[in-house]
Order: structure tokens, then sequence, then C-alpha cells
């Protein structure tokens, strides 16, 4: 028996469909091929779903099977561009410019990230990062696990509390769990809590995020200015006067002739000058790669806290050491929530272009589909909207 590659197979059935509308016999002239093993592919391939009539045979003289397979393919088709569209502009818009009513066009995106969710094959990542994100003023959050290797996001839940979590890990195996490597989050005690139960040796595998470090620590430095700015004016001295931006900006943005103007206030006496120097102390620390050097490294940053006699800087501190254990993974590991946190701008970018949302099942659903990388269009119907 002859074999035939999956290739010319494919181009032969093209003929059956409009324009060509080739009858068996036509191709089987044209090709070479037998009758029987014509009628053997367009047998097997309507046993698909796909729509090949009669060769000949147009439209108004379909029979009622072809007819419905028209129907089918062609509501696919147009359930594909929708989704195109969505990707690029709100359903709002998309409802505007296709004549259709906003439940029509937010009902596709339903059903495509529904049915993306149960064909997506089983995850198991390996460096996970962990974030929350505002639904809504007021404390109202939702919890966003993301893939760092490949930036999708994995799993979205309300809240942020220790079910939010816990809930993505119940979701793995523990298999795929021991294959976590690192899990880079904030100090939130519901995160740390969830991991810890769920995640073997998950002590050495949660790293906290240096964004966040370098954010208590900033705000430590300018609440050290500002007690001292009030201070210096109440004698009349202006040496903290329009100068906030200095101590706040990172060093490496600053140009040449920016970290010169600047040395004359670094290298003083002023309080601080002392708290910058502390955060940026530690900050160097981020670049070790030893857990031993790591270690020592913050514990020498702690010393000279305690002796610095600067409140703001030792509360930070005070954190900073009953988290200590994370931190050294974070270096250690070179694990940070960089990737989470471009995923909560591109999360904020969505809820801008779509005005906000209804409620969160509708909000977790349009994160789903723009940055789950799920599969979201209709079986059979590939990316560029053609039946495959």
């Amino acid at each position: 028996m002859m074999r035939y590659s999956p290739e010319r197979k494919e181009a032969v059935l093209k003929k059956m469909l409009p324009p060509a509308n080739k009858t068996i016999k036509e191709i089987a002239r044209e090709e070479g091929i037998s009758e029987a093993t014509l009628y053997n592919w367009r047998k097997g391939a309507r046993a698909e779903g796909r729509l090949l009539p009669d060769g000949g045979a147009t439209p108004a003289g379909w029979n009622s099977v072809d007819k419905f397979a028209a129907v089918l393919e062609t509501a696919a088709l147009f359930e594909a561009l929708v989704i195109d569209w969505l990707r690029e502009a709100s359903v709002a818009a998309v409802s505007r410019r296709l004549g259709l009513s906003w439940n029509a066009i937010d009902g596709i995106m339903q059903w495509a990230v529904q049915r993306g969710l149960a064909w997506r094959e089983a995850v198991s990542p390996t460096r996970i990062g962990v974030d929350e994100t505002a639904f809504r003023k007021r404390h109202d959050y939702v919890t966003v696990v993301s893939d760092q290797d490949n930036g999708t996001v994995l799993h979205v839940a309300d809240d942020r509390s220790l079910e939010s979590l816990g809930g993505y890990y119940d979701t793995l195996s523990e298999a795929q769990k021991g294959g976590i490597e690192s899990i880079a989050m904030d100090m939130w005690p519901a995160y740390i809590r969830a991991t810890l139960d769920a995640v073997p040796d998950a002590r050495t595998k949660i790293a906290f995020d240096k964004f966040h470090v370098v954010k208590y620590l900033g705000k430590a430095v300018d609440k050290v200015r500002r007690a001292e700015h009030r201070a210096l004016r109440a004698e009349g001295r202006e040496d903290l006067t329009r100068i906030k931006h200095r101590w706040l900006m990172n060093p490496q943005n600053m140009s040449r002739q920016q970290w010169r103007g600047f040395k004359a206030l670094r290298e003083s006496t002023l309080k601080t000058a002392r708290a910058w120097a502390i955060k940026e102390f530690g900050m160097s620390l981020w670049h070790y790669s030893r857990r031993t050097w790591t270690e020592k490294g913050w514990q020498r940053w702690l010393a000279w806290v305690t002796r610095s006699r600067l409140g703001p800087v030792k509360k930070v501190a005070r954190t900073i050491k009953a988290h200590l254990w994370g931190i050294i993974n974070a270096v250690v590991l070179k694990a940070d929530n960089g990737g989470a946190e471009s995923i909560n701008s591109r999360i904020k970018m969505i809820k801008v272009r779509s005005r906000g949302f209804r409620n969160k099942e509708r909000f977790r659903n349009a994160i789903y589909f723009h940055l789950g990388g799920l599969d979201l269009y209709p079986a059979g119907v590939s990316q560029q909207g053609l039946p495959t």
C-alpha cells in the first residue's frame, strides 16, 4: 500500500473545499490516487468535524450535515476573530466595532478562558513569583502566582490570605512542589505560612524580594531626613532644603556631574548621610553569591544599624533581622520579583483599558486571558484564525 505524507494528504483535501470544489474523480485523475483512498480521507476528515461537502456542490445543494458543519466552522472562525480583537482592545470597544452586545463579547472572553484553562497541560514551574495586585481601592486584592521563567500567570485567587496561595499549592503534586527551586515574594505573613506548609524545604527556597527591602530602607532614610530637616530649620540652617530627590535617587542612575555634586552631602556628618550610607551598604550585599559571606555581610550591617542611633533605620533593621533567612536566600538564589512586578504593571494597564471590572471573576479571567499563556481558540482553529 502506498503511503502519503500528511502534507500531501492536506493539500489534496483542500482541493475538495471552495473555491475549487473538485470531485473525487477529478482529484483521482490529477493526483494519481485511488478513489477509494480519497473517499476514506474525506470520511476521516468529516469525522473530525471538518467541512468537506461533495465535490461540485454549491452551498444551496449541500445536505443538512454539510450545512451544520459549515455553521459550526463559521462560528469557530468568528469566535477566533473576536478573540484576536480582544487581545488588542477592551470588551466595550470590540462590542462597538462588531455591532454586538457587551454581554455577547464578554461571553466569548469568559468561555475562551474556561476552555484554555481546561486544555492547559500540567505545569511544573521551577521558579515562581507571588505578588498581590489591587482589584479596587481600600485593600481589596487578588493574589497572582507567575512562572518567572516564561512570564505567564499560573494562578489568580481572591484576597491575599493563607488560602489564596494555599489553593495554588493544592493543585500541584508532591513531585511538582518538590521541583520548585525558588519562590520570590514580599514579607506578607500569609504567603510565608502557606509556602512553609506546602513546599518541601521551603525555608531554603523562599526569597524575599529586593524591591521591598529597598522600599523599606528608602522610606527610613526619608524619615531621618525629614526629622533632621525640621531640626536644622529650627536652628536657621537650610542644609537639607530642596535636595530630597538626591537622597532617594539610585546612585546608578546619577550622571557623573550629579555624583560629584552629591559628594559633599554624602560625606557630611548629617544623620541623613549616615542613614543613606547604611542603606547603600545593605544594597551592595545583593551582589554576593556565597551563603556564608552573605550572612556575614548582613550581620555586619545589622551591627552597624544597632550602633547608629537612627530610629527609623533601626525599626527596618528589626524587620530585616526577622526575615534575614529569606533575604539571604534571595541573594544566593539570585531570585527577585521583578517578573511579577512587570506582570503587575501589565495588569494595571488591563484595568485602565477596561475602565475597571464589575467583579473579581471578570478581573481574574481578564488576567488569564491576556497573561495566562492559554490556548484560547476553539478546537480546530489556529492562532491565525484558519482551520487546522
